[in-house]
């Protein structure tokens, strides 16, 4: 089949037939002359560029042909790319970029509608994205006299967080339109998390692969709540594979609990997915575990503090020098990455100095504004309401059944994450673009989500057809 060009030049017209072969004949002999040239001529730093740009352009060619690749390229990507670009900027943020441009140029493009699927959960994340246009705008107003504003990259960078994440989510729901992709996407980060936490616990050099960024706090809450959900709630699964999650989250909780145990960002929010599962497993039992459950949960607070308490108290300080701040403009906030440069202007602990709050509830106020955190937490009530019908629906069983316990389970506890850290929405000035690599995890989960609800209602309409 021949691709044909219709060319229109002023008054002339004119049709130009060229040969699929001769396509590819094309590409192949300008791939070896750019390798000739890049040989003879080239530095090291145009040889990478150069396969950068190969891996590129084929990475491009399977997305179009199959763009749920995209999110193993992600994951894959994120665990063992290392390239760091300026601000942190890495592959995952290109990938993930790549797909939600995919996304929209089917939907402006092949189908030229712009449609939405129906969620709940939509209709939050589309506030919170017109939010964060507002607060970038209000980010380039000069709120302090005596005080610079964060750099134009710093502010594009933790936009970019919020709408990259945000849109994350909104592509994953639409692109995914087979379970089997979920299972796939779902099993692959299990396998890689199982293998990072061998190296970790045998001493193999193997985990020094993964990069930092990717083993953040999302990292373990999703690789725990995904693999103990399977394990508890699969039954489709056999004992043997059931039995073998059962040991890599015991191995992934001893080697957060016993060997980072110093780290509460990456057992503590683990520790209340599984509780939580638990707890919905055995809900006879809930009611008279209650009482002891806030005593437990009540002396480990208290643990926790009294461990630590010269930095919880002076992250209760950030908070207060952080929240007087955002008063400025409490609706709307300061911007992106802007207080950050504002802090010095009050003094902590005698010190005048520029300092991140470690809270992704008081940087979502300082940042967005209040109406930037009741939408944050909009987004996860609906995500949580969602989860809770999927798991009372008697039509889900098996892996989709399993998955929304966890995603149910693992919302809440990346809200506790939340409250440690900036874990879910990266600050550029803390955890940053470089941990965007794991915070991505949780955005692309919520999308699978939304899709097991359209697809599921999608065949329940269809078995309604075939009765008609």
């Amino acid at each position: 089949m021949d691709i044909d060009f219709n060319l229109k030049i002023f008054s002339f017209k004119r049709r130009i037939s060229i040969s699929r072969e001769w396509v590819r004949f094309g590409i192949v002999l300008l791939v070896v002359l750019a390798t000739m040239f890049v040989t003879y001529w080239g530095s090291s730093r145009i040889h990478i560029l150069l396969l950068v740009l190969i891996s590129g352009i084929a990475g491009v060619v399977a997305l179009l042909r199959k763009p749920e690749l995209g999110f193993i390229l992600i994951f894959l990507g994120g665990a063992f790319v290392p390239y760091s670009g300026p601000a942190g900027v890495n592959v995952t943020v290109f990938i993930v970029v790549l797909m939600i441009g995919i996304w929209l140029m089917d939907m402006l493009v092949v189908h030229r509608e712009f449609k939405l699927i129906k969620s709940q959960i939509l209709t939050p994340i589309i506030v919170m994205l017109l939010i964060s246009v507002i607060a970038f705008g209000m980010g380039q107003i000069p709120w302090f006299a005596f005080a610079n504003q964060a750099p134009l990259d710093a502010q594009l960078g933790g936009f970019a967080i919020y709408m990259l994440s945000l849109g994350c989510t909104l592509a994953t729901a639409h692109l995914i339109r087979d379970i089997k992709w979920l299972k796939l996407i779902t099993w692959i980060l299990i396998g890689l998390g199982s293998i990072y936490i061998f190296g970790r616990l045998t001493g193999v050099p193997i985990n020094n692969l993964y990069q930092g960024g990717f083993t953040g706090s999302m990292f373990w809450t999703w690789l725990t709540a995904l693999a103990f959900a399977q394990a508890f709630f699969n039954s489709e699964l056999k004992k043997a594979t059931r039995i073998l999650l059962l040991c890599i989250v015991l191995a992934t909780m001893f080697v957060a609990f016993i060997q980072a145990n110093d780290w509460k960002s990456g057992w503590v929010p683990p520790l209340v997915a599984i509780a939580i599962m638990i707890g919905l497993q055995y809900r006879r039992l809930v009611l008279l575990a209650v009482p002891i459950a806030v005593m437990a949960v009540g002396n480990l607070a208290v643990t926790l503090i009294a461990s630590d308490e010269y930095s919880w108290g002076t992250r209760v300080d950030a908070w207060r020098i952080v929240l007087e701040i955002s008063k400025v403009n409490p609706l709307f906030g300061l911007g992106f990455s802007n207080y950050y440069w504002y802090t010095p202007l009050i003094p902590i602990r005698g010190w005048f100095v520029n300092f991140n709050s470690h809270s992704q509830f008081v940087d979502l106020i300082a940042q967005v504004g209040i109406l930037g955190l009741l939408c944050f937490l909009w987004i996860f009530f609906e995500i949580i309401r969602l989860s809770w019908k999927l798991i009372q629906d008697n039509r889900l069983e098996g892996f989709t059944k399993a998955y929304a316990y966890a995603v149910f389970a693992g919302i809440i506890a990346t809200l506790v994450a939340a409250f440690l850290g900036d874990w879910v929405l990266p600050f550029v000035y803390n955890v940053g673009l470089t941990g965007f690599r794991a915070s991505v995890l949780l955005w692309i989960f919520v999308g699978g989500l939304i899709a097991i609800k359209r697809l599921s209602s999608k065949s329940k309409n269809d078995n309604r057809e075939q009765i008609n």
